[in-house]
């Protein structure tokens, strides 16, 4: 029966997308493992903080920036301002004569525009990119250099520690970025990473070029040093915390803006999809991005075919009541938040959500919406 074959390849492709790829990515540990020839270097860097309205949170950021154990005199710090309207601008000017620059856009023109901006002034080798709600440890900056000792590494990513309370979060979105840390390490070691933290990664200065105020300036330096011959990796050693979300409804928003960027970055670049000249990237970047985004569209499906199929079998009378109740259990996590502290329904809930924003994502990227400005999280 068609809507058999249907819901079993949906429920494959689902599986293989969380499940399947990264066992995929240990089998093939077992034949190659990558691992960078890190040193402890001191090569010059420009240290680019990108803020919006930031007066709550900006000298804590400028401070913990300035108390990192790297050499001041081969360190420049610039804040970019991207058309602030409150006391941002005031505060980072009290720590010019520390060295800290200020960058001043009179007018919004979006996250990665600043950065244009910040990458023009740079004088350092090494670019370090970071968001303001980010707190580095001391020793986290000379980690992530350490990286560039090796030749073949372009750029570095961070590992993303997600705060709740001052503690690190583990069920719905903690439990979702301690995944997406795991796959990367894997990456690492395969080949490369098909994404980077935006909050904090740092890369040569010379794959930090055409950044685009409609796509992730982190995602862009990836494919650029793709596109040269060199790599991306996650250092576990340096750590980007950042606490959690204090506006729930607004999470919805921020991943909806993600994923339609990140829509943009892909389809812009879609001959990093050429296994022939890129090899083992390709099916990473396919797997990793594309098909990872797909998971709604085979949800949807898998739904629709096991709720039709519910009264064949006594297999689908299970698969099919599960299914239901799954999304009863999320959608009651969602609309009663109270109920999000049981740790099952708030993965469920997260889960649910997730997918959810990433169709809302779709849907704006085919009616050609794209995502200008950057508005960051209130953390």
């Amino acid at each position: 029966m068609w809507l058999v074959s249907i819901f079993w390849l949906s429920a494959f492709m689902i599986f293989f997308a969380y499940i399947g790829y990264p066992f995929s990515l240990k089998l093939l540990l077992a034949f190659r493992r990558y691992k960078p020839a890190k040193r402890y270097i001191t090569p010059s860097i420009t240290f680019i903080i990108s803020a919006y309205n930031e007066e709550k949170r900006i000298r804590e950021k400028i401070e913990n920036t300035l108390d990192v154990d790297y050499p001041r005199s081969r360190m420049q710090v610039i804040v970019v301002s991207d058309g602030s309207t409150d006391r941002t601008n005031a505060i980072i000017r009290e720590y010019e004569k520390e060295g800290v620059e200020l960058i001043e856009l009179r007018e919004r023109r979006g996250k990665e525009s600043g950065q244009n901006e910040a990458v023009k002034r740079a004088r350092g080798e090494i670019l370090v990119f970071s968001d303001v709600a980010t707190t580095l440890e001391k020793c986290g900056l000379t980690e992530i250099v350490a990286n560039f000792a090796d030749p073949q590494i372009g750029c570095v990513s961070s590992v993303d520690r997600l705060l709740t309370n001052g503690e690190s979060q583990t069920g719905g979105e903690g439990l979702y970025v301690k995944y997406e840390m795991w796959l990367r390490t894997m990456e690492s070691s395969v080949k490369s990473v098909v994404g980077l933290s935006g909050s904090f990664f740092a890369a040569r200065k010379e794959v930090c070029f055409d950044f685009s105020t409609n796509m992730q300036s982190d995602f862009k330096t990836l494919l650029n040093s793709m596109k040269i011959g060199l790599r991306g990796i996650s250092d576990p050693e340096a750590i980007g915390y950042y606490p959690d979300i204090k506006d729930k409804s607004r999470e919805f928003d921020r991943k909806v803006r993600t994923v339609l960027r990140g829509l943009t970055v892909f389809f812009n670049h879609l001959e990093f999809v050429n296994v022939f000249r890129f090899g083992l990237f390709s099916y990473m970047y396919v797997c990793h991005k594309l098909l990872r985004w797909s998971v709604p569209f085979f949800l949807l499906i898998a739904l629709f075919s096991g709720t039709c199929l519910i009264k064949t079998t006594e297999t689908f009378k299970i698969i099919g009541t599960f299914q239901l109740a799954f999304y009863f259990v999320a959608f009651v996590g969602l609309s009663i938040p109270k109920l999000n502290t049981v740790k099952l329904i708030k993965v469920f809930s997260f889960f649910v959500m997730v997918n959810v924003s990433i169709l809302v994502a779709w849907i704006k990227y085919l009616k050609g919406e794209r995502i200008v400005l950057w508005q960051s999280s209130i953390r």
